[in-house]
């Protein structure tokens, strides 16, 4: 499948920097993608987990110093020492010189190149496939995004790819990761926080099932988000008298894997499970963020502990958005969103439902349907 936006999104970044990171999860499409930009370009290509790039790269200077146009670096997490050497690359020239690396594990990845190149690179985070990008929402929402799930011939074949790819994050990027955890000990902590899908984190209570501390549980969780696994879902506070909602809510961020997790394989199994309503929330939640092209320190949710909620809050242009997701086709509106209005003070009101539809709910509140949501009809309230 072809991605269009993307590919005009990074040859823009590449004029604008001189080095751009593709950073997202394992088999998302990153080292597709750069393939086609590559093309016709004449391109060097370093793949860090080639034991003979490794070796070309135990002198960077050296291998790194003489090329000209367009270098791609796969899985540079792999060799963070490469980082600073980039930046004396970068800073000689030549100004023709553009330097594309991939990359599988956020948190490392952009602490260390915001510590050697700063100013001087573009971050885009490739995720998997997105409904503006996928013909069949429905197979989208069951298998998930990552292409080769997405594009099987059946859910099962679909599945067992899910399967094999859970096995090889846990048994082999785990450990490269810096967790000191079995495979198995880790699949279960990630299966119940399947379990916890689009609920507020409870480190004490996964720590006492695991019997873990809750600084331990939320450095796993850290570790999973910044792999593109899970989204910590930050909460906004208001300075109001009411007791407002702390803990980060907690998403599987590609609702195949939710499912693999939760033992949901065929579309029958989703519409009688018991995480059906959460599940869409996560999958419509991620679709929304994407349309608008958000940045997870832009996103934002609201609660307060008298059961007023807000599941997505975020800012354009300086004014306030909500959104709320429900799966069913004949939206109200409820004293929750109204309190939300007024205690946010919320510019528009969005409650996102499957579909295509779009209509007013009241006063500064549409309901619009999941296929259509995009930044251009949004930001036309801004």
């Amino acid at each position: 499948m072809d991605r269009p936006e993307l590919l005009v999104n990074v040859a823009r970044a590449l004029r604008r920097s001189p080095v751009v990171a593709l950073v997202g999860a394992r088999q998302v499409g990153k080292t597709t993608l750069a393939r086609s930009i590559a093309r016709g370009k004449n391109a060097t290509w370093f793949d860090l987990e080639d034991a003979m790039d490794l070796a070309r790269l135990e002198h960077p200077m050296l291998a790194l110093g003489p090329l000209r146009g367009l270098v791609v670096i796969d899985e540079i997490q792999r060799l963070p020492g490469l980082f600073p050497t980039l930046r004396v690359l970068v800073d000689r020239g030549p100004k023709s010189r553009r330097f594309l690396v991939l990359g599988s594990a956020a948190g490392d990845l952009l602490g260390q190149t915001s510590e050697s190149l700063t100013g001087r690179v573009a971050y885009i985070e490739l995720s998997p496939f997105s409904i503006a990008e996928a013909a069949n929402s429905e197979r989208l929402w069951l298998r998930g995004g990552y292409p080769r799930a997405f594009l099987e011939k059946s859910d099962r074949q679909a599945f067992a790819w899910l399967r094999d790819y859970l096995s090889t994050f846990l048994e082999r990027d785990v450990p490269s990761l810096g967790l000191r955890i079995s495979a198995p000990a880790l699949r279960r902590f990630w299966m119940m926080l399947a379990h916890t899908h689009g609920q507020t984190l409870n480190a004490s209570e996964l720590g006492r099932s695991l019997e873990l501390s809750d600084k331990t549980v939320r450095h796993y969780v850290d570790v999973l988000a910044q792999a593109f696994m899970v989204r910590q879902l930050l909460p906004w506070h208001e300075n109001l008298s009411k007791r407002q909602v702390k803990a980060p809510k907690i998403y599987v961020k590609d609702s195949g894997l939710l499912h693999e997790l939760l033992s949901i394989h065929t579309r029958r199994a989703l519409d009688v499970h018991p995480k059906l309503g959460a599940s869409w929330e996560g999958f419509a939640l991620e679709n929304v963020i994407r349309a608008l092209q958000l940045r997870t320190e832009e996103c934002f949710f609201w609660a307060t502990h008298a059961d007023a909620e807000l599941d997505l809050l975020t800012f354009i242009g300086g004014k306030r958005f909500g959104f709320e997701f429900k799966r069913t086709a004949a939206p109200k509106v409820t004293r929750s969103m109204r309190i939300a209005m007024a205690d946010l003070g919320l510019t528009h009101l969005y409650v996102v439902i499957p579909g295509c539809a779009r209509f007013p709910l009241d006063h500064a509140i549409t309901a619009i349907g999941l296929d259509i949501v995009s930044a251009a009809a949004i930001r036309k309230r801004a």
